[in-house]
């Protein structure tokens, strides 16, 4: 089976699940004395940086999620559907928070740590918490490999979980609004589905063709 025999209806109903996940998981228990942002659901809740929501451990993650990656797609080369897949996630990553972080430059909005008022847009350059960059390029990351073996193995869904748990995260800590991690794992997902489909891995095509080889193969 290749990349382009997954359906994209099956694919789209099971994404659109996890959103709703996602989005009653980052939705606080309380009631919301204020909400509002793009989709009128961004609220500070209580703040929580312990146990597994600690942001360090949010920093293993997305470093265990780089390496991973980079990692595997420099030892596999693109001589096997693994290898190939973990190329399109680089792609997906780069190419997702490089979309993520020109939003962040745009949209210039406050993070609940520095401010209550979630409609706190266009307020400065160093304000970047739409969209989140973490949760984008965790979905990016993943997306690919949900694409290239969640038909065959449904167990592959599992990644999914790494930007949920990401998302609920961030928004615990206080770094970002719950549309920022939303839309965060809307972007990362659709350029993942993007990097999966291509007939190539696109930054492989850039680097010299010793790299499709892999390491692995080399040695």
């Amino acid at each position: 089976m290749t990349m382009t025999d997954m359906k994209p209806g099956a694919f789209t109903r099971r994404f659109s699940v996890l959103l709703l996940v996602c989005m009653v998981a980052v939705m606080p228990l309380q009631r919301a004395f204020a909400a509002g942002g793009p989709f009128g659901i961004d609220h500070r809740i209580a703040y929580d940086n312990s146990g597994i929501w600690a942001r360090h451990d949010q920093k293993v993650l997305m470093g265990a999620t780089i390496a991973t990656v980079v990692g595997g797609s420099l030892l596999l080369g693109d001589q096997d559907k693994l290898g190939d897949t973990f190329w399109r996630s680089l792609d997906s990553m780069a190419v997702s928070s490089a979309i993520s972080q020109g939003l962040k430059w745009t949209f210039q909005r406050e993070r609940p740590s520095q401010t209550s008022d979630p409609d706190k847009f266009f307020q400065g350059i160093k304000y970047q918490s739409f969209p989140s960059g973490e949760v984008t390029a965790i979905a990016g990351a993943v997306t690919p490999f949900v694409v290239a073996y969640g038909h065959d193995h449904p167990a592959v869904y599992a990644l999914e979980l790494l930007p949920l748990y990401d998302a609920v995260a961030r928004v615990k800590v206080r770094g970002h609004w719950q549309s920022d991690v939303l839309a965060g794992w809307a972007i990362g997902t659709a350029v993942g589905i993007w990097a999966a489909k291509r007939n190539s891995p696109l930054i492989l095509g850039w680097l010299p063709g010793g790299f499709q080889v892999g390491f692995i193969h080399r040695f």
